[in-house]
Parts: structure tokens; C-alpha cells; sequence
């Protein structure tokens, strides 16, 4: 099945907006045909009967952690990528907080290499700012880097941009998207001391959205946002997590044309700072999950388009780790295997449709990034599909989690929908919990 030739027939195509009864002919890597019946030309085509599943583009992770180099206890790129595979996840787009990071040219490049010999889904990469890097900064190319990642709250080693003269610099200077991280890092930093002062290390995980508040959050996404109009600079705000901030977005169309566009991840559409009494330092992320009132506030934003693209932040750390005091235990965790099936629940129960998910994690990502053929069901482009069964349930155990971490914070939970197929770039790669051993992915490339 590696780039030979694939019919898909009696699918239910989920694209641009619409869901239609369809075949799909796949060529080499390329989608060769889309018609309501397609018969074999060739007696080696391989045939799938797609009959009551969805087949929808493979999904785009536009914010990823998979810790290669340096962290590799928690997580690769081959064990992450793997899991985003059999999660419906095609293409991911990695962070720069590795060790060492990647903050320039050169150790950029090492990263590439890696997922050029180890990558089961296609692959690109952000470049990271610091307070002293501009210069390589200006080295990036940004028709083959998918964008300029900046922590303007805390992050590993040096990352987090904190002096305002050299933000607007970068900000003025780079044709890059500038992606964020944002949390204001002086109140977060009062609030942890408070928290100290009172507990020591142990303090309840339940104050953790009070120490990385509403306010933190607003007020370092405003100011952004007011730097990216002073500026003129294209930017994009990762893992927004409260409802105040959702005022300083538009749902402006089309999505193209936008200036400042907006994410949200898996966890703070599904969790709320209720889950911290069950889950603990499980659900530890920066952002925080915060309340209920603000999770409903993230969803009517992302159905009005004010948020415009949804991801996992996917971010494994060990469960040793994570169960650690609270000042110690680090946030984030895995995701990806998760993330089409845990939207598909947001589908059964009328929170979001079929179509409109696919928008926000395959269309817009596209748009949004200029990926060059790629996020949509469309003849010419790029073979990354996925088919999903919406009737098949399974429950997440230990023995059928992906992540080199070996947990997840979904444990436990079951699921209605399950992704059945995998193509990657033409090339079957997953089929009914089984990898084929065939490798197919590429390095992203972008229409800039």
C-alpha cells in the first residue's frame, strides 16, 4: 500500500463545511479523484470499504512538545508521533523548549534531522525567541519553519521574553507568525510567593488558576495583541484558557486575512478546575483549567470564530514527576492519541458539529499556517486522511496508551468514536490499532 494505489469507497466525506456520500481514488502520495462513485482502474488497487465511518482530512496539531533532544525520558518524536498517528493526527508542528533549545539555525536543523530519520507523522518545527537572539532570528526562513514561538510567561532555561524594548523589536522585524505563550509572569510569580508563604511546597493543586489567574493570562494577551497592531505583526495566540480574554478577539472573515487568530486546546474544553479534586496534578497545565464559566466561554468563542484553531499542547511528562508536590510536579501531558476522539464525544453530545470540528483542526491550521496542500479532501493535495467509526466504543487503559510517559489524564474514560485508518502522504500507515511499518512522513512545507 505505500504509494500504490488506494480507493476509498462509501465514505462519508467531511470537508469544507459539508458531509457527502463519496469515493475517494488516492495516486502515489496524492488524492487523485473525489466523485460519488469511483470503480478500480487497476487489479493492485487496494480497496477500503469506508461504509458508516467518517473519512475526514488527517488532523494538524499546531502545538506539540515531543521533549527530542534532551528530555527523551519523557517523550520522542518517534513514540509522540506514533501516538498522533493512531489518534488521527497527521502533521504536528513541535516546540522550541527542548534541551538545548531551539533558538538557532543550527540547532533547529539537528531537530529536523531527527524527524527526517524518526517522524511517523509529517513534521515542521517553531524557532524560538529569546531576550538575545534577534539576529538569528532574521536567519529563519519562513517558507520552511512554521513559525517564531515566544514565552512571554515562564518556560525553560532563558526562553521567556520578558524585556519590552527587544519584544517590539522582534515584533517589528520578522515576517514570521509569531506564536505565544501568554501569562504574565510578575503576578504569577506574587501569586506563587502568597501561596508559599502560606503552604510550602504543598500547596493545593486547587489553587493552581488562582495562581496562574484570569489575570495573568488577560493581561499579557492584551498586550500582546496591542504590540502585534502597533507592529503590524502577524500573530497567533496559543492555549487561551479564560473567558475575559475572549473580548480582545474578532471572528473577522475570511480567516486568511486575520491579523491576530487565537487556539485553544483539548483540556480546556473538556476539564474545569472541578476535575482537580479527582484528577490532582494530573491536569497541571499552563495555562490552568480554570472554571466552568470560562470553559463555556471557550466554546461559544470557538462556534462564533472568534477562536479559530483547536490543539493539544500535548506536553508528556513522567507520572513520577507529576505527582509531585505542587511546586514541583511540572505541567502539561499527553494528548494527542486523544484529541479526534475527545472532540467526537463534543460531536455525540451536540456541542460542536462533525464539519465544524474538522475546520478547527484541519482547515484553519492550514489557512492558518499556509501549509502547501494539506488540511483538506481536495484532488492534488496531499493523501492525509482518516477514517473514523462514530459507534465503536472503547475505554482508555494502560495497555492501549502510545505515550512513552505510559498515562494519560483520559484513563479510564471511554470513548464512542475510535479512528479505524490512518493514510499518511498516500501510504496506509494505521488500520484497526495495527501500524503497517510503512514510513511515509514529510517535512511540512508552506505557501508563503
Amino acid at each position: 500500500m505505500q504509494n500504490s494505489s488506494i480507493l476509498i469507497k462509501n465514505a462519508r466525506l467531511v470537508n469544507e463545511g459539508k458531509i457527502v456520500e463519496g469515493d475517494v481514488l488516492i495516486e502515489g502520495k496524492l488524492i487523485k479523484e473525489i466523485a460519488p462513485s469511483i470503480s478500480a482502474k487497476h487489479p493492485n488497487t487496494f480497496v477500503i470499504d469506508a461504509e458508516n465511518k467518517y473519512l475526514m482530512p488527517g488532523m494538524i496539531d499546531d502545538q506539540v512538545h515531543f521533549r527530542e533532544p534532551g528530555l527523551t525520558h519523557k517523550a520522542n518524536i518517534a513514540s509522540e508521533s506514533k501516538a498522533a498517528i493512531a489518534g488521527g493526527i497527521t502533521s504536528f508542528i513541535e516546540m522550541p523548549n527542548t534541551v538545548p533549545q531551539a533558538t538557532t539555525i543550527e540547532k533547529l536543523d539537528e531537530k529536523f534531522k531527527i524527524a527526517e530519520k524518526t517522524s511517523f507523522a509529517n513534521y515542521s518545527f517553531m524557532f524560538g525567541g529569546t531576550n538575545d537572539n534577534l539576529d538569528e532570528i532574521l536567519k529563519v526562513d519562513s517558507k520552511t519553519v512554521a513559525a517564531l514561538k515566544l514565552f512571554l510567561g515562564s518556560s525553560t532555561g532563558n526562553m521567556l521574553v520578558d524585556n519590552p524594548e527587544i519584544l517590539e523589536k522582534i515584533f517589528s522585524s520578522t515576517d514570521l507568525l509569531i506564536a505565544v505563550h501568554c501569562e504574565d509572569e510578575q503576578t504569577i510569580r506574587a501569586n506563587t510567593k502568597k501561596f508559599v508563604d502560606e503552604y510550602g511546597d504543598d500547596i493545593p493543586i486547587k489553587f493552581h488558576p488562582t495562581i496562574r489567574s484570569e489575570e495573568a493570562c488577560y493581561l499579557s494577551s492584551s498586550k500582546a495583541i496591542e504590540l502585534a497592531k502597533k507592529t503590524g505583526a502577524r500573530l497567533h495566540v496559543f492555549h487561551l484558557s479564560t473567558a475575559k480574554e475572549m473580548a480582545l478577539f474578532s471572528n473577522k472573515k475570511p480567516l486568511k486575512d486575520k491579523q491576530i487568530t487565537a487556539e485553544v486546546c483539548i483540556h480546556h474544553l473538556w476539564f474545569s478546575d472541578e476535575d482537580y479534586d479527582q484528577k490532582g496534578t494530573l491536569i497541571k497545565w499552563n495555562p490552568a483549567v480554570k472554571t466552568p464559566h470560562d470553559r463555556e466561554a471557550l466554546w461559544k468563542a470557538l462556534l462564533s470564530d472568534k477562536i479559530d484553531v483547536i490543539a493539544t499542547d500535548h506536553a508528556p511528562h513522567t507520572k513520577h514527576e507529576k505527582l509531585n508536590p505542587y511546586t514541583k510536579a511540572p505541567s502539561g501531558g499527553p494528548l494527542v492519541q486523544h484529541a479526534v476522539v475527545a472532540l467526537m464525544e463534543a460531536c455525540h453530545d451536540g456541542k460542536i458539529s462533525i464539519e465544524k470540528m474538522v475546520e478547527k483542526m484541519a482547515h484553519n491550521p492550514a489557512i492558518l499556517f499556509q501549509i502547501k496542500q494539506r488540511g483538506f479532501i481536495r484532488e492534488g493535495y496531499f493523501a492525509d486522511l482518516i477514517l473514523v467509526e462514530p459507534n465503536n466504543p472503547w475505554t482508555v487503559t494502560p495497555e492501549n496508551i502510545l505515550y512513552k510517559c505510559g498515562w494519560s489524564p483520559f484513563e479510564g474514560t471511554t470513548f464512542r468514536s475510535r479512528v479505524t485508518h490512518t493514510i499518511l502522504n498516500g501510504t496506509l500507515v494505521y488500520h484497526n490499532a495495527q501500524f503497517t511499518g510503512h514510513s511515509a512522513a514529510m517535512r511540512l512545507t508552506f505557501d508563503r
